[in-house]
């Protein structure tokens, strides 16, 4: 007959087991016991700086409130560091009211938050099909600090204005890395009703390697941001209309200063036809069951989107170069408001339209351009580089009234957001060439056609190559480095 243990002999062997399990895995069991234990906030709070919140992997964190940052370095992560659904998810699910209720889900301003971290977690923002309410994004970082990192994040459906903010404190966030991250859907495209993707007010910041799905105000805002980089940055749209892909034409709070903010190496998708062709005669053009448009797809200088708000005051000093583009677009680059400005070899790629008319927002008094690939206004645009292809329009107005067709074959066919169209591919207009090149019908809807369907498979192709290389060099925690300049 075996004898019974003692109460005493089983709360030993429990504790040993406790403590062993700790020590082995202490990462796993400080997600699991600390999340049982205590509050996430009180946990951010209490602990210091250094301090990283481990998310269970798998779990929905229901959110009444922000989970705040208190110290500098600390983090809010997924155990493992995964990069696929099994990260966290964190459900923003409190009061919900139009003036004062909750849409923030990561707080990161407050004064002695350098070096905070945000990685491989997932926020919902619950909107839901609702209109927006007031508040701030998904996540808001950045205020007086330098140094945060938000990576492998897939932030989407905001309650408020954009699915990412990094604010600018008193013009003094400095050096914040925003990258790998998926963001998107971001608001519908309902009369104000939008959502940036990426909302940048920060100095010295880097935006790289981003996939933009559906965002409808902003793919990518910059609000001046002197000295910073939005590189290699995919932005596209399916069922909403966008307003402007990356746009440079916020005036304030940097009081229109961009100076060495340099946009490269980025690629805007427009709409695609969603219908299936049914013989040689709509081989390249169709009807997208959504109407999207992006109605700019490079935005440059505060006229274009404010009109004379600003009156003589220039957006000043940013650079932006090659960048591409592909689909249906109001207007491809467009630039005036601007002073010392660089806008160079930026393409249109694959098959393109430019389509679209004035919309119920246009008032009677101003003249709306006809959609094509590039424009600018020389009234607007002093000591700025320009390509000698962009015609010369005279703005009376902003360009955000237009609208797209409500029907008919004007969408191009083919396209894909996986991935960056081939540079090097057939078709590809970009500002050196002829203005006058294509036929009178290419030119009146504004085309400019290419060789689709030979780079699909390699777009497909470049998505699997991503999501393998994500994969495989998975992220370690080691913090990004920003790039010197």
């Amino acid at each position: 007959m075996v004898q019974a243990r003692s109460p005493a002999v089983l709360f030993v062997v429990s504790s040993a087991t406790i403590l062993l399990g700790v020590l082995a895995h202490p990462r796993e069991d400080r997600a699991f016991w600390k999340r049982s234990l205590s509050p996430l906030n009180t946990l951010l709070n209490s602990s210091g700086p250094g301090y990283i919140l481990p998310l269970c992997q798998n779990a929905t964190y229901r959110l009444t409130a922000p989970l705040l940052y208190t110290a500098e370095s600390q983090e809010i992560s997924t155990v493992g560091y995964p990069i696929g659904d099994e990260r966290a998810t964190l459900l923003v699910d409190g009061f919900w009211n139009e003036t004062n209720g909750h849409s923030v889900a990561v707080q990161g301003t407050c004064v002695g938050c350098n070096n905070i971290k945000l990685r491989n977690v997932q926020i919902n923002g619950a909107r839901n099909g609702r209109g927006p309410i007031q508040g701030g994004g998904n996540i808001e970082f950045g205020g007086p600090n330098a140094g945060q990192l938000i990576e492998y994040v897939n932030t989407y459906d905001p309650r408020s204005w954009t699915c990412l903010h990094v604010a600018e404190g008193v013009l003094n966030c400095t050096n914040t890395v925003i990258q790998n991250n998926e963001i998107g859907p971001c608001g519908t495209d309902a009369f104000q009703t939008w959502a940036d993707g990426i909302s940048l007010s920060c100095r010295n910041s880097v935006v790289r390697d981003n996939w933009i799905d559906s965002p409808t105000d902003g793919g990518i805002v910059v609000f001046g941001s002197p000295g910073s980089l939005i590189a290699n940055n995919t932005i596209w749209i399916e069922d909403n209309t966008l307003l402007g892909g990356i746009n440079l034409v916020d005036y304030d709070p940097f009081n229109g200063d961009f100076t060495n903010t340099v946009v490269e190496n980025n690629t805007i998708i427009g709409g695609f036809a969603t219908d299936q062709p049914t013989d040689a005669q709509d081989a390249n053009l169709g009807y997208n069951n959504e109407t999207a448009i992006i109605k700019m797809g490079l935005a440059v200088g505060n006229r274009v989107w404010f009109g004379d708000k600003f009156g003589r005051n220039r957006n000043f000093g940013g650079i932006v170069r090659n960048n591409k583009l592909t689909g249906a677009f109001g207007w491809g680059v467009a630039v005036s408001g601007t002073r010392d400005f660089v806008v160079e070899n930026n393409e249109i790629v694959g098959n393109a339209t430019f389509i679209g008319f004035r919309g119920v927002n246009c008032t009677i008094y101003e003249a709306l351009p006809s959609p094509e690939p590039f424009l600018y206004d020389s009234n607007g645009t002093d000591s700025t580089v320009i390509p000698s292809n962009y015609p010369d329009v005279r703005l009376d107005g902003a360009l955000l009234c237009i609208t797209s067709p409500d029907g008919g074959d004007y969408w191009p066919r083919g396209g894909s957001p996986y991935g960056n169209p081939d540079k090097d591919e057939a078709g590809a207009e970009g500002e050196g060439a002829s203005a006058s090149s294509g036929s009178s019908k290419s030119r009146k809807l504004g085309l400019g056609l290419g060789i689709t369907f030979g780079i699909l498979a390699a777009l497909v192709a470049a998505w699997f190559v991503r999501r393998w290389a994500l994969k495989k060099y998975a992220p370690t925690n080691s913090p990004a480095t920003p790039p010197k300049f």
